[in-house]
């Protein structure tokens, strides 16, 4: 394995081996969390302050998360790869499995279990930023095949994007464009883009503007998984092997 892992989707270098594996844990718990705690927290604050506009909530929300994201992708990339996304770590396990650049079996599992309850902490502190209770699980259907269809784009194109980006020479503009595809997935799919399945677990556990209900989770994830499914193909076609850069 290399010094710098080149399947990183991440700020400007990726994880360094050398980085103990507790500590890579504790980024991708902490930048997870911390993203929800955004997404969620900038939904209550939206709502407070815009309660009778719901497209200019969706504009402060998506505009707080994307800038969050961005920062959060600085901040941790360096340690943990800042992947925040149990499916950017299974496409990370994939592409890098034969070369040995990727994340292992274990460092997978490790991840997602990070992630996920690094998401329900998210919502959980959110809530109780603004004084609610710390865990309202949502009331917010979004059972549907149209919001379905939403999530394979939304996820299908953040992992062409990511990964375009680490096979092409350009990890180092990862943190805005990232931060500028999910802020503009929030507009242009059915689902405002969750792509992401630890965060759609984390926000079954908040009643608020961000909420999905506990019953609509298996969908999105399952939507979320077709996407990864699509997306590390449509890589492979295009961008058939590291390193290619322009």
């Amino acid at each position: 394995m290399t010094d710098v892992n080149p399947a990183v989707i991440a700020a400007t270098t990726g994880p360094r081996p050398a980085i103990a594996f507790r500590r890579r844990l504790l980024a991708e718990f902490l930048g997870t969390a911390l993203l929800v705690t955004a997404v969620v927290g900038s939904g209550i604050m939206a709502t407070t302050l815009s309660p009778h506009d719901i497209g200019l909530q969706l504009l402060e929300n998506s505009v707080a998360t994307a800038l969050a994201l961005g920062a959060l992708i600085l901040t941790f990339g360096p340690i943990s790869g800042a992947h925040f996304n149990p499916v950017v770590s299974a496409a990370d396990w994939f592409l890098g499995r034969r070369a040995g650049t990727g994340l292992t079996i274990k460092n997978l599992c490790g991840y997602a279990v990070a992630q996920t309850s690094g998401a329900v902490a998210g919502s959980v502190l959110a809530n109780l930023m603004f004084d609610l209770a710390p865990v309202t699980f949502s009331t917010k259907d979004r059972a549907a095949g149209h919001l379905w269809l939403g999530e394979i784009v939304a996820v299908a194109g953040l992992l062409l994007l990511i990964f375009a980006l680490g096979r092409s020479g350009r990890a180092a503009v990862a943190p805005a464009a990232v931060g500028a595809y999910i802020g503009a997935a929030y507009w242009f799919t059915s689902s405002t883009s969750f792509a992401n399945p630890a965060v759609t677990i984390g926000r079954a556990f908040t009643d608020t503007f961000a909420g999905i209900a506990p019953a609509s989770v298996p969908g999105f994830v399952i939507a979320q998984l077709a996407g990864l499914v699509i997306g590390v193909g449509l890589l492979l076609a295009l961008y058939p092997t590291d390193d290619q850069t322009p």
